[in-house]
């Protein structure tokens, strides 16, 4: 039976979100860990960690544990992980918790064991995992068990997936490592090649989410940027447009483009034409990019819309996917391994 402790992650790259059973989510923090690295000591994880981004002195490492969708750091990720359940169901729970992570599409077997491992080793009981496009559809609202097409867009801090999904399983799919960090990474590269001026990730981030474009706005917004001029050394200020941000964007967005015209082409017919009557669904944060919907059915001629909550839609999707955990299962759409025994195998 599962209990009132049952739990659901959302194990982004840029943020963890916690989903309770019967609570909804309780829990939405930056993926972030700041380390000594002279006693190898956990100083602080989540907003408080993401707060020295960029601003530790040296003996001081504010780490990202994953990157591109998968664990890059295995110790930090337990250490985070262990963090985030202690604070959503306390530290001397007497059950321990059994979680649905969510992974992106594209990953392999270790790394799916790696998951699974970390959260065990974070004081999970059991734990399933669940892949990003079929949550993302779930929180969406999308009854994935009906026998029509949709298509979700998933576009995350690490990756974006998108997938055509019908009867609980995924029928095409695809996940390409450019999201939400190569938005900002553009955004960097811009600033230095137009304005001479370095800036941080944080910068770089509050652009995207301020001003940020995929597609022209009726009115060209501005925002002052502040970083190092790359010729003097010294602090600088600039003025920037969010026509702007079009051009710095343009090659990741136009990457995007061309991944969801593939999983069209690689689309049945019959499925193809439930997609064009009921459109393209958009969810995660790099979807909330302005235009970037209009881009999508601007190249491909199929009506897109971002979903409610965009942002949740994963989290909320893996939480109740615990409600309907048979049935999932029945179907492929959750995978599980025992990490004690000596199988791993897809139920």
């Amino acid at each position: 039976m599962w209990g009132t402790q049952d739990i659901g992650i959302d194990l982004g790259t840029a943020s963890v979100l916690v989903y309770v059973k019967g609570r909804g989510i309780v829990l939405r923090e930056p993926s972030v860990v700041a380390v000594d690295e002279r006693t190898g000591r956990t100083l602080a994880v989540g907003e408080e960690a993401r707060r020295m981004l960029g601003r530790t002195p040296g003996t001081i490492k504010a780490i990202r544990p994953l990157r591109d969708g998968v664990i890059s750091d295995y110790h930090v990720t337990e250490t985070m992980l262990r963090y985030f359940l202690d604070k959503v169901v306390g530290k001397k729970f007497f059950f321990k918790p059994r979680v649905v992570v969510c992974v992106p599409s594209g990953v392999t077997e270790v790394e799916k064991r790696s998951v699974i491992e970390a959260t065990e080793d974070a004081g999970a009981r059991e734990v399933d995992l669940i892949e990003e496009p079929i949550a993302a559809a779930i929180g969406a609202g999308i009854d994935i068990s009906r026998p029509y097409g949709s298509m979700i867009v998933d576009i995350g801090g690490g990756t974006t997936d998108i997938a055509v999904i019908s009867l609980n399983s995924t029928v095409v799919s695809s996940s390409i490592k450019l999201a939400g960090d190569k938005f900002d990474e553009a955004i960097i590269r811009y600033m230095r090649k137009k304005h001479n001026l370095l800036i941080g990730e944080r910068t770089a981030e509050d652009l995207k989410i301020n001003i940020g474009a995929a597609f022209p706005r009726k009115e060209t917004i501005f925002m002052e940027v502040t970083g190092r001029n790359l010729v003097s050394g010294l602090p600088k200020t600039v003025n920037v447009g969010s026509d702007e941000m079009i051009e710095a964007l343009d090659e990741p967005v136009q990457a995007v483009l061309e991944a969801v015209h593939d999983v069209l082409e690689r689309t049945p017919p019959e499925i193809s034409s439930d997609i064009f009557d009921r459109g393209i669904v958009m969810t995660g944060g790099g979807s909330l990019l302005y235009g970037l919907d209009m881009r999508i059915q601007q190249y491909t001629r199929v009506p897109c819309f971002v979903a409610e909550d965009a942002v949740s839609c994963v989290a909320i999707g893996t939480g109740k996917a615990l409600e309907n955990i048979d049935a999932l299962k029945k179907h492929n759409a959750l995978f599980t391994t025992s990490r004690r025994g000596s199988h791993q195998r897809n139920i």
